[in-house]
């Protein structure tokens, strides 16, 4: 996909004797493609699946592996949690400015500096020792990253001619974006056996130096440099950045410090509301923005927008809640080896099919199906039990891994024909939209489902002790069974009674938490169905639409 503007420094004195920002040109006919010779097409392929990899191995062998590394780092969950928000913090914004840089300095420099710089992080994090250096290091790892997911992108669509980049080449490099969550879950439990946290990232400068080797070997068709990059932008860059930095620590770290009890996250709120104010007041003047927010905010762009939030909220069924959920029954990662494999293939079989239903015209098809793929996935893992284990959420699962893989691409296609319609400027723009849906959005979406999860359990728990009295026979039972595996230990009656009470109110948070996740799908299910019943609305008005349209110009036509 070349993506090419030529832009000259056009900047006429003003009256007052001030020279102007230089206003980009539009956009000049691209270079005629030369076809990839048929051998190295698997080999790019391959390659863009290795940088996906790369760069989602970072993110989730940490969040794959969070309450295992708290005894290596001495820390609770919470404090934990910090490396994953502290690398959520730069990457959450970075791809918008380094499409400019891309852009401007030129992709063969982009690629191999943005290699160098992860390769670098990449061995700075087996230097780390205690708790602070690695949430630096994660800092750093974070902004080293972003260029990857770029790359991984353009080494897939490199591969196909220009007709099929944005149908089967788009597609397969969103599926890959599936595949590092699933693949560091069947890894971790042998790495950390191997040699705990630095066993993990050993792997991730393992595979960050083959990529530097692909990247030095491999190049991509480089589309000519233009100067896009004015100065406002820098400063508009850094408040954006700064806002969806404080963003992602607050979604990442909210529901563990609870919202309304640490006054740091009011403060980073606030911090975030006035960098992205002031970020809108310095672009609307602007007569060549960083972002048009009148574009961005135009009503097509907010329904792409809603789809785009619908589609994380949901897939987050997978990513967070179901992992939750895992942990709660006490299930490791050992545990659900299998399970993961089953989800890794079934994200491959969505992929590949949606990647099929892109050449054809029943493109809209993928979203039905996706839809109803994770609402009766949802459904199913809501019948789950304290008894529930992997071998029996295989369906549920492959289900919504399946709908996962298939929903996002076509909107993500027709999104970026109609910013590529309107020149470079717009591709910003919709990349913004989609870096804030699925970065922020997916944080959001977490965030939410875990403060639900957590107001549920709190309920159903108040609910179920209620029930909870000595005068109860069938609860005094309970508590004489649980108290007697302590009989030969406590002769005391008084504690033996007492350490039952203790074993029936952790089976009842167990169970309460079973109730709250049981919820929480639920709640997914009916968002998914909600979404399939305006998504058909839609498509409906618009039929009847063209059918209006069709039928009035036959009338012209016949009087």
């Amino acid at each position: 996909m070349s993506l090419v503007q030529t832009a000259k420094d056009s900047a006429a004195p003003t009256a007052a004797g001030e020279m102007p920002e230089p206003e980009p040109q539009p956009l000049s006919a691209p270079p005629t493609p030369v076809a990839m010779r048929a051998w190295k097409v698997p080999f790019y392929m391959a390659a863009s699946v290795l940088l996906f990899l790369t760069q989602g191995l970072g993110m989730n062998l940490l969040t794959a592996n969070i309450y295992q590394l708290q005894g290596s780092f001495s820390a609770t969950t919470a404090e934990v949690s910090w490396l994953a928000a502290a690398y959520m913090a730069p990457y959450a914004s970075l791809s918008i400015a380094l499409f400019k840089i891309r852009t401007q300095y030129g992709l063969r420099r982009f690629a191999e500096l943005s290699i160098i710089c992860f390769v670098v992080a990449a061995i700075l994090n087996l230097l780390i020792t205690d708790l602070h250096s690695a949430i630096v290091v994660r800092a750093i790892s974070g902004m080293a990253a972003a260029p990857l997911s770029t790359l991984g992108f353009l080494y897939m669509l490199e591969a196909f001619p220009p007709e099929r980049k944005l149908s089967t080449g788009i597609s397969l490099a969103l599926m890959c974006t599936l595949f590092a969550a699933p693949v560091a879950r069947i890894i971790s439990p042998s790495l950390l056996d191997l040699g705990g946290y630095h066993a993990l990232y050993t792997l991730e400068m393992g595979l960050a130096l083959i990529a530097f080797a692909i990247i030095y070997t491999m190049p991509l068709t480089s589309p000519p440099r233009a100067v896009v990059i004015q100065r406002l932008d820098v400063l508009s860059y850094l408040l954006l950045a700064v806002g969806f930095g404080c963003l992602a620590v607050v979604l990442t770290l909210g529901r563990l410090y609870w919202w309304f009890e640490a006054p740091w996250i009011g403060i980073l709120l606030a911090v975030a509301v006035a960098c992205l104010s002031l970020m809108l007041v310095i672009e609307l003047p602007r007569t060549n923005p960083m972002l048009d927010f009148r574009w961005v905010l135009s009503g097509a762009n907010l329904r792409m927008a809603g789809v785009l939030l619908l589609f994380r909220f949901v897939s987050s069924e997978q990513s967070s809640t179901a992992a939750s959920f895992y942990q709660q029954l006490g299930l490791l990662n050992d545990q659900t080896v299998t399970l993961y494999a089953v989800i890794l293939l079934a994200s491959l079989v969505g992929g590949l099919f949606c990647a099929l239903l892109m050449t054809t015209r029943y493109v809209e098809t993928a979203h039905v199906i996706a839809l109803l793929l994770i609402a009766g996935g949802a459904y199913l893992d809501s019948q789950s039990t304290s008894l529930t284990r992997p071998d029996q959420m295989y369906l549920s699962q492959a289900m919504v891994a399946a709908g996962a893989a298939m929903f996002l691409p076509p909107v993500m296609a027709s999104g970026f024909k109609a910013a590529m319609a309107r020149g470079m400027p717009f591709i910003v723009n919709f990349l913004a939209i989609f870096l804030f849906t699925q970065s922020i959005g997916s944080l959001f979406a977490s965030a939410m489902l875990g403060t639900f999860v957590t107001i549920r359990e709190k309920f159903h728990s108040n609910v179920l002790a209620e029930h909870i009295l000595l005068q109860d026979p069938l609860v005094a039972q309970r508590v004489s069974q649980l108290a007697a595996s302590y009989g030969r230990m406590i002769t005391d009656k008084m504690l033996l009674n007492a350490e039952g009470l203790s074993l029936l109110s952790q089976q009842v948070a167990r169970e309460s938490y079973i109730l709250a996740y049981n919820d929480t799908f639920m709640v997914i299910c009916i968002a998914s169905l909600m979404g399939l019943a305006i998504l058909l609305l839609h498509q409906a008005w618009r039929r009847l639409s063209w059918l209006r349209a069709g039928r009035q110009d036959a009338a012209a036509v016949q009087s």
